[in-house]
């Protein structure tokens, strides 16, 4: 799919320009959404939110003093911790992020990428590794260790989900998906039962009831994405097993067809809606109506380039939810 549809980040006229909502009109939208169902984005340091989220001024990340605001946003139920993809969590910040984090809030831990890389990326943090098969992938001892004993230590008042994505493998590192179940099986086979996980996908050839069948038999939850080489997310909705964990969790990253690098171009500051995505927004209402009847906890992580801004995209489904229940 080509990118030339992509709104100029010099547009004059965005589809979406409304002032951010006032602070009590967010309180009651938030009280109207159900529950069960938990809003919150994939990362939170974005200065673009400014005015609307985040009230201070900052200058670099500070992802910390930025999590303060965040979680007293109303709209916001669950947050996603990626930083721990990129390198094993430094327990003291994990300690640090669940001393501002409310009990039982929800968080989406996205897993150490040392654990679900097949081949080391050619990065320079991965130093005479890099573009080398990864022989730590899929290793229940390394997760064990050095993923799940200090989130579990950290965050004993949250609630830890914990996200193992899966970036798209190509070539001889593209297993078969009878292969691809069989690992995957072994490794759910030697972890610890008693915490919630989910498999994101990036490759639609391991989209099969083969798949399906491991997640069922141990309660693993499907991530619904919106990605670039994924189906959309109402089409994975129609595989029966994508709804048998228990729980429902949901990640808006991208338009599926567009590349990550031309919506960051296209979107940045992310101070706004771009573009609107109604399939992405209906699909995301159908998962909410989903869990309402099912009475399963949903968490649904909103990214900055799937529209443009996640607060925004958030902000919209919500009053497309009110509007659609009659509130």
């Amino acid at each position: 799919m080509s990118d030339s549809s992509l709104p100029s980040p010099s547009s004059a006229a965005p589809p979406e320009t409304a002032a951010p909502l006032e602070p009590r009109d967010l309180v009651a939208l938030a009280a109207a959404l159900p529950s069960n169902v938990k809003f919150g984005t994939s990362t939170w340091a974005c200065d673009g939110w400014a005015g609307d989220v985040y009230h201070r001024r900052y200058v670099g990340a500070q992802p910390l003093r930025r999590l303060e605001e965040y979680v007293r946003y109303p709209l916001f139920r669950t947050a996603g911790i990626n930083s721990g993809f990129y390198d094993r969590p430094s327990e003291d910040v994990l300690v640090s992020y669940a001393r501002v984090l409310p009990p039982g809030f929800a968080c989406g831990i996205k897993v150490w990428d040392r654990i679900t890389a097949r081949r080391f990326i050619r990065d320079p943090r991965w130093g005479a590794l890099s573009g080398r098969p990864n022989p730590d992938f899929l290793s229940p001892e390394l997760f064990k260790d050095a993923v799940l004993a200090p989130y579990a230590r950290a965050f004993r008042r949250q609630t830890p989900y914990f996200v193992f994505q899966f970036q798209a493998m190509r070539g001889g590192d593209l297993p078969s998906p009878d292969v691809w179940a069989e690992q995957l099986n072994e490794f759910f086979t030697k972890i610890p039962q008693d915490f919630r996980y989910a498999v994101e996908l990036r490759n639609p050839q391991l989209f099969t009831a083969r798949h399906g069948e491991v997640l069922q038999a141990h309660r693993v939850a499907h991530v619904f994405n919106s990605w670039t080489d994924m189906p959309p997310i109402g089409a994975q909705l129609d595989a029966p097993w994508t709804l048998a964990a228990g729980f429902i969790f949901v990640r808006a990253l991208l338009k599926p067809g567009r590349k990550y690098l031309a919506a960051v171009r296209a979107f940045e500051p992310y101070d706004r809606i771009r573009e609107v995505l109604p399939d992405l927004r209906a699909d995301l209402l159908r998962l909410m109506s989903i869990a309402v009847e099912s009475k399963q906890e949903a968490l649904i992580h909103v990214n900055n380039r799937a529209e443009g801004n996640a607060p925004g995209t958030i902000r919209a489904v919500a009053e497309a939810w009110l509007a659609r229940s009659g509130g």
